[in-house]
Order: C-alpha cells, then structure tokens, then sequence
C-alpha cells in the first residue's frame, strides 16, 4: 500500500509539474500562406499574432527570436485580467512594441479591468485598437490588404456590418476576433481571406479530447481559411494538458503560377 501510494503522488507530481512546464512555454509556431487574392507577388506579410496572455510576462528571449521576422503585431484579445498590475501590461507591451505596430481587439477578460486607465496604456504605446472597425495595411508600398477587427462576441459588442463597411472590397482581408464564434456571424458574401482568434486556450486542460474546447487549429476551407490559437497564457490555474501555449508567426503571399 505504501508503494502504491509513492508512486501515485510521485507521478501526480511529474504529472503537475508537466503541465505547468506547457502553460510557460514560449513556442511559436511558423506558418507561410500563399493566396491568388493577395496583391503583390513580390510581396510577403509577416504577423506576429499573439492572443490570451492574461497573467504572463513576455520574456526579451522570446521577444528576440522575433525581431526583425514581421511587419507587425496582432493581439487577439485577453491582454489582461483582473488582478494583473497595469505595469506588467505595459511591460508587455514594451516587448511586443519592439516587433513592430501593434493592433489590438478586445477579449473578454479585458473588461476586467478600469477600462478607461487600460484604454489609456494602450493608445499611450501607441496600439491601433480594432473595435469593429478597418484599418489598411501597407505592403510593398501599397495599402491593399485591410485588417478588420471584431468587438467581443461574448458581450455581444460585435458588429460584422460596421466592421465591414469601409472594407476596400478588392483588398486582401485578415479579420481578427477574440472569439472564433464570430465564424457563424458572418454573412455569406463577407469575403474575408484569414480569420484570426483565441478565447478557447485549447481547452488548456485537453485530456485526449475530453475537454470544453478542441485543441487549437488552422482549417482551411473553401469560404474562409481560420486559425484558433491555444493562446499565450493560462486563467484560473497556470496548467496546460495536450494544450500547450503557442504564438504564431504568419507569412502571407501571393499565390504564382509556379506555386503547387
């Protein structure tokens, strides 16, 4: 009985300490896209998407491998929650600033905390926040892709035709949401290219599939390619099971006649 009762906790430990290793880890993972509607050839659009960082601080290791690899950074929401002190956030954002501009869409555990202050810190670091609106994006010196942000589905501060509706519709469109739910908002004839999002953390605790929520993905379909991430950071407890933390690093292409 002994015996058995040692090897139990000694394998709950390992087991604990296993996924508290996956909750911190600092993986990215790298993704090159290639699309006949994307405007330039010769051009490649690099994004750092980063989305649910909650209660972590951002690393300058992690922050090097980066640098100088994208043309900016995406936020996909959760920046921050309630208890995270406004300086560890500001911190963060200092990292990230040091990738290139930062877009940013609001998550749900953003409301947590004193809006205005955090809305503040934002625009202070200078962040493009997206709240159902669209902004151009540069690139090889023209501004034909539009990035196009979605309020939170969770509080129903979503707006698809607000969002859409200074959308340049022969432009290239990446929409970023907090929430994939925003998937089943979208009209027929939305034509947006990439979707990016979170909110899921992939279950975080994902014991085989037995979880809330699947594991994160990229899908690709014939209406609307999507990539849901684990996220960054963790809620509630800082454990991760078949769910590790991730960040992506995007290229986006065009698609030649000599692409297969």
């Amino acid at each position: 009985m002994t015996i058995t009762i040692i090897v139990s906790l000694s394998f709950f430990t390992l087991l604990l300490l296993y996924m508290f290793k996956e909750a911190y880890r600092n993986h990215i993972n790298e993704i090159t896209l290639h699309y006949e509607q994307f405007p330039e050839t010769d051009c490649t659009l690099s994004i750092f998407f980063i989305t649910d960082i909650h209660r972590r601080r951002i690393s300058t290791n992690f922050i090097d491998q980066v640098v100088g690899k994208a043309d900016l950074v995406i936020i996909g929401g959760d920046l921050t929650e309630k208890g995270v002190p406004l300086k560890r956030t500001k911190d963060n954002l200092n990292q990230l600033n040091r990738i290139g501009p930062i877009y940013f869409v609001w998550g749900n555990n953003d409301y947590e905390v004193h809006e205005s202050e955090f809305r503040k810190l934002l625009i202070q670091n200078g962040v493009e926040i997206l709240e159902n609106r669209s902004v151009p994006i540069d690139c090889n010196g023209k501004k034909r892709v539009n990035l196009i942000g979605f309020g939170e589905v969770s509080f129903q501060l979503d707006s698809v035709w607000l969002a859409l509706q200074n959308v340049d519709q022969d432009a290239f469109k990446i929409g970023v949401c907090h929430n994939p739910a925003i998937l089943s908002k979208l009209p027929e004839d939305h034509s947006i290219n990439l979707l990016l999002s979170g909110h899921t953390h992939g279950g975080q605790i994902n014991f085989f599939g037995l979880s809330p929520y699947p594991k994160g993905r990229f899908v690709q379909t014939d209406r609307i390619d999507y990539l849901i991430s684990n996220g960054y950071g963790t809620t509630m407890l800082p454990l991760r099971f078949w769910a590790r933390a991730e960040t992506h690093l995007i290229h986006i292409k065009g698609k030649t006649e000599h692409f297969s």
